[in-house]
């Protein structure tokens, strides 16, 4: 079978072209200015015009690397990321990393190719029905058969990626159709019927909301991911809420730096590693307002007994997660930026404060008692906890940090100190082990000068880790810093709590007294990085030092850690919120009866 030979170029600035180059004017149309991918058979007459295309390519190691890469591109900068992929394997490869962006709402624009129209069904070489496997996990996803349908669909998908509550979207392109040529207009008229996402919210409701919030005696602002994404405005309106309220204010994970860490309303992370102050203020509180969370399991344990005293505002720009999974006395459809902007006015407006002194007062108590803290290895190891401290107090200000999964996820977020313009990624609702370096890989290329960390486990490691070869041979200097336990840390932990130590399949012989495999300094050597190591705590400041100051290559420091670090406070899966333990059998009480 011979392959079909590509349409000659066509005249670039309108008229005919070939369906390849469709995508890529197209994508350079929308402002494109940097892909993930990997070229094979059916992207291939893509990659040729791609060839001599201003946007910057980076050839990826493995597809789910280019779809992490895409996510932190966009979680960190607020733009569209896009990743391209070939049929078949090439496409499943990203599907791991579409379901993480569809359920954090991070938005990515995947291309991928597919067999020729005609070939569809017959179980051609590489044909995956990529369009049937990604619609649950993606916010849309389309086939395109004919050339003169790329442009109209790359622009919808853009469109709908980046509008109203963000996600991913699959544009899946038959080989025919790029090398069929086409008539290329700029801009297509894009119809989406049905598609209408309501951003400016009901005053009626926000008017409601601003009453029960000067009426309540406990309240608590429940800060979630949706303001990360609706951008910087989002965050200076909470603040002005909170100041303007004097509410005290509870993030999740994902909502991690919607308020500075160091404010003083700032409560900490809620749900099953939060604070004892911020799951106590939820069980407690009388009016929950929650903005851009879903109310999800980690956050609230067992849903019959979360919050039972609280009437629940609930602000969220995809309607279809307002009453989802608790029952809400006000719901609230819209931005979140334009929700908190209007709540604010309504705050700044009315003629006196409430009196919160005595919840202050309760809550000031339980920061008191129950502080951020943890215990010095027994092994004489190093404390992971304290390396993540002295990390966030050398690096600067306005690094950017992202998280693999596990316990140095928790930790990361318990310790790094976001108060600054720092930004946290996280793999929030998929909690996709491997998510790290190529997401820290994707936020140094959208922010170029700023110093980008993965805070990463050993086993998250392996799974992506190859990734710094794309990182090294691309001059993007990442900083990994490998908290090293040599074990699969959260698994571990649930299996010293509820398995009786029955350590099953945990050990991953990657730390000091083990065989070491693989060795992390002579891996990184291998992939053309700097490789360090790190087992003394008076050693930890100057590893850090030296790795921040190689920036002509990536980073790695392998941290030997205690395997028996664990992470608290902690409500175990399922539970309830008023079970939660700030140390192993240390459990503080509820007295809901003083209020």
């Amino acid at each position: 079978m011979t392959e079909p030979k590509p349409a000659p170029p066509g005249d670039r600035s309108s008229g005919r072209l070939s369906g390849a180059e469709s995508i890529v004017k197209t994508l350079e149309a929308l402002g494109v200015d940097v892909a993930f991918g990997i070229p094979g058979g059916t992207i291939l007459p893509t990659y040729d015009p791609l060839y001599a295309s201003k946007i910057r390519h980076i050839l990826v190691r493995h597809e789910q690397g280019a779809g992490h890469a895409a996510t932190g591109y966009a979680a960190s900068s607020g733009r569209v990321g896009v990743c391209i992929a070939t049929s078949g394997p090439g496409a499943t490869n990203l599907i791991t990393a579409l379901a993480d962006a569809n359920i954090d709402s991070v938005p990515l624009l995947a291309i991928t190719g597919q067999v020729g129209a005609a070939a569809i069904g017959t179980d051609a070489f590489q044909e995956a029905d990529i369009v049937g496997a990604t619609m649950p996990l993606t916010k849309h996803s389309f086939l395109v058969k004919e050339a003169s349908e790329i442009a109209p669909a790359i622009s919808a998908a853009y469109h709908i990626a980046s509008s109203g509550r963000p996600g991913p979207v699959l544009v899946d392109i038959t080989k025919s159709a790029q090398t069929a040529l086409t008539d290329w207009r700029w801009p297509v008229k894009m119809e989406l019927p049905g598609y209408k996402p309501v951003s400016k919210p009901h005053s009626k409701q926000v008017r409601q909301a601003a009453a029960a919030l000067r009426n309540a005696r406990r309240p608590v602002i429940l800060a979630g991911g949706g303001i990360i994404r609706a951008g910087a405005q989002a965050k200076r309106n909470l603040a002005r809420l909170v100041n303007l309220s004097g509410a005290p204010v509870v993030i999740t994970l994902m909502g991690a730096g919607a308020i500075p860490d160091d404010h003083p309303a700032n409560l900490g992370m809620g749900g099953m590693h939060g604070s004892v102050p911020a799951v106590a203020a939820l069980q407690n509180a009388d009016l929950i307002l929650a903005i851009g969370s879903r109310f999800d399991d980690r956050l609230t344990g067992d849903l019959t007994t979360f919050a039972p005293l609280a009437q629940v505002v609930h602000a969220d720009i995809d309607p279809a997660e307002i009453g989802k999974n608790i029952e809400v006395d006000i719901p609230i459809v819209g931005a979140a930026d334009q929700v908190l902007a209007e709540l604010a006015e309504f705050a700044a407006a009315s003629d006196s404060k409430p009196d919160f002194k005595r919840w202050w007062a309760y809550l000031a108590g339980l920061r008191k008692d129950y502080p951020p803290g943890y215990d010095q290895p027994s092994d004489g190891r190093l404390a992971p906890q304290y390396v993540i401290e002295r990390l966030s107090a050398l690096a600067p200000k306005d690094a950017i940090f992202a998280a693999g999964v596990g316990q140095h996820q928790m930790w990361a977020q318990q310790f790094l100190d976001i108060s600054g313009e720092r930004k946290l990624l996280n793999s929030g609702g998929l909690g996709t082990m491997g998510y790290g370096v190529p997401a820290a890989m994707g936020a140094r290329v959208a922010n170029p000068s700023k110093q980008t960390w993965v805070v990463d486990g050993d086993g998250c490691f392996q799974m992506t880790g190859h990734e710094l070869v794309t990182c090294a041979l691309n001059n993007i200097p990442i900083k990994v810093a490998l908290i090293n336990n040599s074990s699969l840390g959260m698994v571990r932990q649930w299996q010293t709590l509820f398995y009786g130590e029955r350590y099953s399949n945990t050990d991953l012989h990657t730390g000091a007294g083990t065989q070491m495999i693989p060795d992390f300094v002579k891996l990184a050597d291998a992939y053309g990085c700097a490789g360090l190591r790190c087992a003394e705590g008076d050693e930890v400041d100057k590893v850090i030092t030296e790795a921040m100051a190689i920036e002509d290559r990536p980073v790695l420091i392998d941290f030997q850690v205690s395997s028996d670090a664990q992470v608290w406070p902690m409500i175990a899966g399922g539970a309830s919120n008023d079970t939660i333990e700030y140390a192993r059998g240390l459990a503080p009480a509820f007295e809901r009866d003083e209020f």
